[in-house]
């Protein structure tokens, strides 16, 4: 693949030997949620922010934030468990484990079943808390009042999510004025590839791809260790579509129900090093379909530059929020580079040092906040990814986390410049019917 400026080499040098002092698999035994990768909930431990330099205070705030904590967005994770464990169960083919594991499923299914695809409880507070910590983290930004800007796609998850956000927002900044749309048209900016295929389809398959994920999945996966305990008859398995399909859809039963259930009549059916292989497997499913599409987020990217400038000129808003999905978060995490995570390496074990799914769970969100003074005309930025400061190794950092605005746009002109959206791509919403005129 092309190299840019994305990734620089020397870029990539230092992250690789920093990335060899730290153990991933450590992280992943120690945290659940992070094993459950992008199905895992939102986990409130960012450090806290550091000061900014000497004279500047915050004024703008542009947000992209995943819906929250939802039900298995496929109904046939639920569907094809609940068919194979009935249909073993009527042919004996069951252990006494799998039995068990069928009479808790059946339980278990009906409520997640009905609400399949839809935000949960979790979710909802999950948006609310993290637009208290907004407010709190930079009153400045608000203090004043100012017009807030919300977007989301039109699925109901992220619908909810931004209703959920805006209100608590609203509530911790009485002063400002939020206005909020769910149209079709955001589609353009929030989930770009969904939006247009054709896009989608140039950037398909030009991520480095060290093996297929099926190559992979093939020397990873323990599948008959897994199946053992549950059916006694593994021959019933093939006759019935095949143990692949299963396997898949329990572990990612295994991986989201936290999301809205306290149960844990999953939690032994894998091992230890099973969930790793899995997780490892799911990564690297991410980076290929997800990061791989890193350049279909250049509308996004665009209307994050140009909103930000409007702001910067006096002619914009205090915050413009996004709500969208985790495909966005994933290929716009890879796209930033943040903290490495666009460097592509040659071997896919290698992957789980520079690009971690878990940094995509339910309700992710990166914000940039953007900083002015009274006495220097540069205006400074420093990027938050899930409440965390983080690092841009393409940029030389002024002071910290905190870059200046001039070098972050520069560098996006460069990278636009290799990778230019298609003559079909819809125009930024900040230019067209979804973005409402400011008001005096």
């Amino acid at each position: 693949m092309k190299k840019t400026l994305l990734v620089l080499l020397s870029a990539a040098l230092s992250f690789g030997a920093f990335a060899q002092t730290w153990n991933v698999e450590d992280i992943l035994r120690a945290d659940r949620n992070k094993l459950a990768g992008c199905e895992g909930p939102y986990r409130f431990d960012a450090p806290a922010l550091t000061a900014a330099p000497k004279g500047y205070t915050p004024f703008y705030i542009s947000h992209y934030g995943r819906h929250g904590s939802r039900y298995a967005w496929n109904p046939n994770t639920y569907t094809v468990i609940m068919t194979m464990l009935e249909n073993a169960s009527k042919a004996g083919s069951l252990t006494p484990r799998g039995q068990k594991l069928y009479e808790d499923y059946k339980e278990f299914v009906t409520i997640p079943q009905i609400n399949a695809g839809d935000l949960s409880d979790l979710g909802y507070e999950q948006h609310r808390k993290i637009a208290q910590i907004m407010a709190s983290s930079f009153p400045e930004v608000f203090a004043q009042g100012g017009e807030v800007f919300a977007r989301s796609s039109t699925s109901q998850r992220a619908i909810v999510s931004m209703n959920a956000f805006t209100a608590s927002l609203q509530k911790e900044a009485p002063k400002i004025e939020v206005t909020a749309n769910a149209r079709a048209v955001n589609m353009a900016i929030v989930n770009a590839a969904s939006a247009n295929r054709a896009i989608a389809k140039r950037y398909q398959g030009t991520t480095k791809a060290p093996e297929t994920l099926d190559q992979f999945k093939a020397r990873k996966i323990d599948y008959d260790g897994i199946l053992d305990k549950i059916f006694s008859d593994r021959g019933f398995l093939e006759e019935n579509g095949g143990r692949t399909q299963f396997i898949s859809e329990l572990f990612t039963l295994w991986a989201g129900y936290h999301n809205y259930s306290d149960s844990d009549f999953l939690e032994d059916i894998f091992t230890m090093d099973q969930k790793l292989a899995f997780w490892e497997i799911e990564n690297y499913s991410c980076y290929l379909s997800h990061a791989g599409q890193r350049y279909t987020q250049i509308s996004l990217l665009d209307d994050v530059i140009e909103l930000a400038n409007l702001a910067i000129q006096g002619k914009g808003h205090v915050a413009d929020l996004r709500f969208g999905h985790d495909t966005v978060m994933n290929a716009f995490y890879a796209l930033l580079n943040i903290n490495g995570a666009g460097y592509e390496p040659d071997k896919v074990e290698d992957l789980k040092y520079w690009f971690q799914n878990y940094n995509t769970p339910m309700a992710a969100t990166v914000q940039f906040v953007l900083y002015r003074s009274k006495k220097n005309p540069e205006i400074l930025f420093k990027l938050l990814h899930n409440g965390a400061e983080v690092s841009l190794p393409q940029l030389s950092p002024v002071e910290g986390p905190y870059y200046r605005w001039s070098d972050f746009t520069a560098w996006a002109d460069k990278l636009k410049a290799e990778h230019p959206l298609l003559p079909s791509a819809p125009a930024s919403a900040s230019s067209s019917s979804a973005m409402p005129s400011r008001r005096p």
